[in-house]
């Protein structure tokens, strides 16, 4: 068969190149396939513009200096050590893409001492024995293993053995028998590394048994350790914290106490942070106004800058929130107590006061330092029932407690929301809509269900209030020239547009890139496509071209909420970032001597990267912990069949969210078939080489649960074709589909040959 490119056909086609890649790994650039197929001359620019093209249609990877097949094992890798094989030499994994699936063993020779372990990592040059076999000749040590090790014990060969927590589970330490502390298979345990006592000997000791792996609960202490969260408080910040007092002075503090502020917050709520109240503004020049109130519990006055609990606040950087558990930011006495805004307490508070238009725009705010006794503790579906005109319920108040409510508090409240959301339609911030899953547990621990977390115009009035207040938290410290610890979210990146513009004409949407790109223009979009087929997947592709927000003493907006300025200022009980805007109001306006010191204003790009940094260890902890709880939910149903949607399209598989119980699991790229599947990265899809046979994000699919392991955090799936309507459509044989459109009628004054008319302009 003739090469387009080369009607001589004495040039390679790329088949050829690909089976010389194959044969040939390691170094192999232009150079040396140039010299093995004879190209020379003006052929060389044609081998150029073929590699080139094979590396935009996912076929091989190539630089300047390198090219092999896309998915092949580079040369050089990193590897790290697993354990030993039942002959007890060494073996190990590649940490790099290509190596998924393939078992690699340590090559034997003289190592660097101390003598390699499980969970070292070395540089290594790699050498493929057989299909999914791989030797691995060690270089040089990069990382020795953890000191403290976590694991679930397992019976052996009738040895104790301890496997890890990674998903694959694939570190194997023994466990003598001596050093058990009574823990036997199933429990998780700490353990920390034992010299061994014979070659390839990988010995532990068990330090802390933490609970049976049959526990749910246990499943959030695995994601705690893997990420590396503290849990335990120091004895001189207990101390500090036991030090506390409730404060009685209403010395330089505004009386709230009056007036009937509220917290709602979930069901399970802790500690409550955020008190609002509203009433109609009685100035005659605002008619239809709202004056607002948003109080804030007054951390600032327990922590201190320079303190004990300051410096563990800042350690933590922010509570992590799991299934079973809070790792709170500030000790219980702090946090659940002396800070809470627990209904009919005195409590000390940042309040700050707004007045609106009835279009919901601001029209002035001051801030004081006040004191306040809240008037209920309502959770989201109370308020939200009570604005309904219902009569829930309510803990430790009396039966016409919520009519009072409703007339006093919730209907000002919900009125003043109207308000806020007129604004804030005409800013126009980002709409993307993807629902979130709950994971429910019973009291003993037991996983009761996992349901979409229920959206109400109650947690959409606290979420007004508190933006509007953080608006104003960052306005006031600009304004007096103060350090200000921002939220920043900057526009998406060019070339997440243009991978998002390509994806959307795929779909028969177009989407300009023009010099300023603002929210309005993904939530045009996003109406576009309001109730069709690709709804779902178009938020996920607009969610992924975000960027990530974070902490900076430097402005450069918030563009997912459309605002120029933004900073965190209502959350201090779980925030350290808030704490410290926080102190910079008391700093700025003088209302106390415990505000921001000026080495810590000095001190805020380096603060707002370490707690952006901790903000995100503590988001990744949360999914895992999620991944697990899920994982033993889906447990009981190995071998069940779920309909779900591809939610995320790789070279080494699809991830799949099933829509009973939003568990996401992965369909490995080998059970796909026999076939070569390329990986179309701006489509969000796989093809087959052969059958066309195309996985698309977002598209519906039946699965069958093959494996779930709470432990790992994993659920293995494959596709089971041809059940029912979620079958047929589990693999097209085209990309997607253009959206469909509206026919128009014809104009009968339209130019020949489809020529549009031009249009006229008014």
């Amino acid at each position: 068969m003739k090469d387009k490119k080369n009607p001589e056909n004495h040039l390679p086609s790329r088949e050829d190149i690909l089976n010389f890649l194959r044969d040939n790994p390691g170094r192999t650039g232009k150079r040396e396939i140039a010299r093995a197929f004879n190209i020379k001359g003006g052929d060389r620019i044609w081998l150029k513009q073929v590699l080139r093209e094979m590396t935009a249609e996912g076929l091989i990877e190539h630089s300047r200096r390198d090219s092999r097949i896309k998915g092949e094992l580079p040369p050089v890798a990193i590897v790290e050590i697993t354990g030993t094989d039942p002959d007890g030499e060494l073996e190990g994994r590649i940490l790099h893409r290509a190596g998924e699936g393939v078992r690699v063993v340590i090559a034997p020779g003289r190592h660097a001492a101390p003598a390699p372990g499980p969970g070292d990592r070395f540089l290594a040059r790699l050498q493929k024995q057989e299909e999914n076999l791989c030797e691995a000749r060690l270089m040089r040590r990069i990382a020795r293993a953890p000191a403290e090790l976590l694991g679930t014990l397992q019976r052996e060969n009738g040895k104790t053995v301890l496997r890890g927590t990674d998903r694959k589970g694939r570190s194997r330490w023994i466990v003598p028998e001596d050093h058990l502390m009574g823990a036997g298979p199933g429990d998780l345990v700490l353990a920390e590394p034992l010299e061994g006592s014979g070659p390839r000997q990988y010995l532990a000791r068990i330090t802390r048994v933490l609970g049976n792996t049959e526990n749910p609960r246990v499943l959030s202490l695995i994601a705690i350790h893997d990420h590396g969260i503290p849990t335990v408080f120091p004895d001189e910040v207990l101390a500090e914290a036991a030090a506390k007092r409730p404060v009685r002075s209403m010395r330089g503090r505004e009386d709230l106490c009056p007036l009937p502020l509220i917290t709602i917050d979930p069901a399970d709520a802790r500690d409550h942070d955020d008190a609002v109240w509203a009433a109609a503004d009685d100035d005659p020049a605002n008619k239809g106004g709202w004056k607002l109130i948003v109080a804030i519990a007054d951390v600032a006055h327990y922590v201190t800058p320079g303190s004990a609990l300051d410096r563990e606040a800042l350690k933590r950087g922010n509570s992590t929130y799991f299934p079973d558990r809070v790792v709170p930011m500030l000790p219980e006495k702090l946090s659940g107590d002396l800070c809470s805004l627990h209904p009919g307490v005195k409590r000390p508070c940042m309040a700050v006061h707004i007045r609106i238009d009835a279009g919901g725009r601001k029209i002035e705010h001051r801030f004081s330092r006040a004191m306040m006794r809240s008037a209920a503790n309502l959770t989201y579906q109370q308020a939200q029932a009570i604005a309904d005109g219902q009569n829930p319920p309510l803990a430790d108040m009396d039966p016409d407690a919520p009519a009072r409510l409703r007339e006093e508090v919730i209907g000002p409240l919900f009125s003043a929301y109207r308000a806020l959301t007129r604004a804030r339609d005409a800013r126009g911030p980002l709409a993307i809509d993807i629902p979130e899953r709950q994971v429910k547990l019973s009291d003993e621990g037991e996983i009761l269900s996992v349901a979409p977390r229920e959206r109400l115009d109650a947690h959409r009035l606290i979420e007004e209030f508190m933006v509007l207040a953080n608006v104003c938290a960052a306005e006031t410290l600009e304004a007096a020239r103060k350090p200000c610890m921002y939220r920043v979210h900057e526009e998406p990146k060019r070339e997440k547009l243009v991978s998002l513009k390509t994806f959307l004409k795929s779909i028969g949407i177009s989407f300009s890139i023009g010099q300023v790109i603002r929210p309005s223009h993904f939530n045009r979009v996003l109406k576009q496509v309001e109730g069709s087929e690709y709804a779902e997947m178009v938020n996920q592709v607009i969610l992924r071209c975000q960027t990530q927000a974070y902490y900076s003493p430097e402005n450069l907006g918030h563009f997912g909420l459309a605002l120029p300025r933004y900073a965190h200022f209502t959350s201090p009980i779980r925030r350290y970032a808030d704490l410290l805007v926080h102190r910079g109001l008391i700093a700025a306006l003088g209302l106390g001597k415990d505000g921001l010191r000026d080495e810590d204003g000095a001190d805020f790009a380096e603060t707002g990267r370490q707690i952006s940094d901790l903000e995100r260890r503590s988001m990744a902890a949360e999914r895992a912990a999620n991944d697990r709880f899920l994982a033993a939910f889906m447990k009981d149903r190995i071998g069940g069949i779920f309909a779900g949607r591809i939610s995320g399209v790789t070279r080494f598989g699809l991830f799949v969210t099933l829509e009973e119980s939003g568990a996401d699991g992965l369909v490995p790229i080998r059970s796909l078939g026999h076939e070569y599947f390329r990986h179309d990265e701006d489509h969000h899809c796989l093809i087959g080489e052969r059958s066309g046979k195309t996985y698309r994000l977002a598209q519906k699919i039946d699965v069958r649960l093959l494996e779930a392991t709470p432990i790992a955090g994993g659920l293995l799936l494959e596709i089971v074709e041809n059940q029912g309507q979620t079958g047929k459509d589990s693999a097209e044989t085209k990309t997607a589909a253009p959206l469909k459109k509206k026919k128009k009628k014809k104009d009968k004054h339209s130019r020949r040959k489809g020529r549009p008319r031009r249009a006229r302009t008014s």
